[in-house]
This record gives structure tokens, sequence and C-alpha cells, in this order.
């Protein structure tokens, strides 16, 4: 029996006005707080490391690279300077040996491109395993 007719219940709701007011603010907060910082560029000092000397250096082909480009490959000059001739002084050098270790060592202010063409070649060469050789501060 309902004694109470003209008075209805009303359905519980939740409201999201206050909800959407406080991520508003806490948005704002991030934004203002929010230091965006950009970076015009990075400084590197190349090459030097720590490194512990190889105990055996089995099959290594050393390869030099002049800071005036020229590429000794196991101290004997390479003619040329290409890929192809780079390639062929790589291939003489391993002797067939397909877990010969192609050493770099490379002058700090020789051309990058002449790194990768040596490592191009020792790819085409058959050679996967190469690095590069670098200097102990100090020395």
């Amino acid at each position: 029996m309902n004694f109470r007719r003209g008075i209805s219940r009303d359905e519980p709701e939740i409201n999201l006005i206050p909800l959407i007011d406080v991520l508003l603010v806490i948005l704002i907060f991030v934004m203002v707080t929010t230091t965006y910082s950009k970076v015009a560029g990075l400084e590197i000092n190349l090459p030097s490391g720590q490194a512990q000397d190889a105990a055996d250096k089995p099959n290594e082909i050393d390869v030099m690279i002049t800071a005036t480009g020229e590429i000794l490959v196991n101290r004997t000059p390479v003619g040329g300077g290409d890929v192809a001739s780079l390639e062929a002084a790589l291939r003489r050098a391993a002797n067939g040996a397909a877990q010969a270790v192609v050493v770099i060592h490379s002058d700090k202010d020789a051309r990058l491109q002449s790194s990768i063409d040596v490592m191009q070649a020792a790819q085409q060469a058959g050679l996967s395993a190469v690095s590069f050789a670098i200097q102990k501060p100090g020395r």
C-alpha cells in the first residue's frame, strides 16, 4: 500500500561535471609545469675508450686508414681504395679463413666513407667479424 501518492522516488544518478572539472584542472597543471627542451646538437668525442687487451688474436686482419685516406691491409698499401680492390686485398689476407676478424684502425681525422668502404668490402669478402680499434686515454 502506497500511502504517499504524490511523492515519487528520484533515481540516483552520477554527476560527471565535477569529475570533468577536476580532470581539466589537472591537465592544465601538467601542461603549465612541464618544461620542453629542444636539443640543438650532440657533442661526441671519438675515438677513445676503456677496453681490455685481447689475450690472443686468432687470424686478425689489420686495416689502417690514415687521415689522408690511404688504406693499408696488414701494413700493405691497397691501390685504388675502391671497394673491389679492398675486397681482393681482404680475401688475400684472410687466406680462405672465414673466421678472420677485420680490425679497423682509423685515424680520428679520416673520412667516415673510408671506414664504410672497408666494412662493405669485408662483407662482400665473406668476413662477418669487423671491429674498430680505439686508443686508451693517456696514450
